[in-house]
């Protein structure tokens, strides 16, 4: 598909001279390495969180401690599910034409896959310092974790954004 300048390029000032095919096909190749990473870290967490409920100490957790093991559960089962609906889309969608838009919407997926991530990965960590502390160190390493992943995953890469979006000095 060519742009109306006449050139193949989408943008011709990045330095990248690709088709937009080109440019889906390199960029789906960084959606799956992405979705690697947090799919590793989900089934890592989802591990954990399935071996818990076979040892012995877990018969003795309060009702809310079981009630917030379970939505972790479901949360860590959720993460999964986003994670491999783009690889699904992509199946689907396989040979039709469509990687700019399996792209556009993988994009959306994983980004959503990254926020649940950062739930799930503080909900885990208050919930083993709430088994192991009590509710209120878990509630503070909770908040501060999920504070921290918010600052690196939504605040860090919006700023680095910004900053290369502004005209030079």
């Amino acid at each position: 598909m060519s742009d109306t300048s006449g050139h193949d390029d989408i943008d011709p000032a990045d330095g990248r001279p690709e088709s937009e095919e080109q440019r889906a096909d390199r960029n789906w190749s960084e959606i799956l390495q992405e979705l690697r990473v947090t799919q590793t870290g989900t089934q890592l967490i989802s591990g954990f969180l399935l071996a818990i409920a076979f040892q012995q100490r877990f018969g003795s957790l309060a009702p809310p401690q079981v009630a917030f093991y379970l939505v972790l559960v479901v949360l860590a089962a959720g993460c999964t599910a986003l994670g491999l609906a783009p690889v699904a889309l992509h199946r689907q969608l396989f040979r039709h034409h469509e990687k700019v838009r399996t792209v556009a919407i993988a994009n959306r997926l994983l980004r959503v896959t990254i926020a649940l991530v950062a739930v799930l990965t503080s909900g885990v960590v208050a919930f083993i310092f709430d088994v192991t502390l009590g509710l209120v160190p878990a509630l503070v390493a909770g908040a501060a974790l999920l504070v921290l992943l918010a600052l690196l995953l939504l605040a860090f890469p919006a700023r680095v954004l910004s900053r290369l979006r502004r005209p030079p000095a």
